[in-house]
């Protein structure tokens, strides 16, 4: 369970960062992601750790191939703890790009492991997301 305390300050900043985005404020944008930065290293190996907070980072990450890095941490990180939310969403996340990037195998491959995940979660609709993109790539 992700501390109280530092999901909170995630989610406002994850706010502020896509206000930010949407006025281009490329100066205020890059401020908060380094204080959300800030907050993924500070807690990194401690009990207050969580992929949430990596996912997060990850999600802000413009740079494609950082991001896959990051969300790579995130991934070992919701592994560890089992959860298969986190699991089935950063793995989709992590095949977007990798699409993007033209790294269709490896899209193939995190939506699979995306798929397994999300049989023991709530969200039809990602569930549904999910095996569209994949069977999408599949029949490609």
């Amino acid at each position: 369970m992700i501390n109280t305390k530092i999901y909170k300050s995630v989610y406002t900043l994850a706010e502020k960062l896509l206000e930010a985005d949407s006025k281009g404020d490329q100066q205020r944008f890059d401020a908060l992601y380094d204080e959300l930065k800030a907050i993924c290293t500070e807690h990194e190996g401690t009990d207050k750790d969580h992929p949430e907070q990596w996912e997060t980072l990850a999600d802000f990450t413009e740079d494609l191939v950082k991001a896959l890095v990051i969300y790579d941490k995130a991934l070992a990180k919701a592994e560890a703890i089992n959860s298969k939310d986190h699991l089935s969403s950063i793995a989709y996340a992590m095949a977007v790009i990798q699409i993007e990037l033209g790294r269709k195998n490896a899209a193939i491959s995190n939506l699979q492991n995306a798929k397994i995940s999300a049989n023991k979660i709530e969200d039809k609709e990602f569930k549904v997301e999910i095996d569209e993109l994949l069977a999408k790539l599949v029949a490609e």
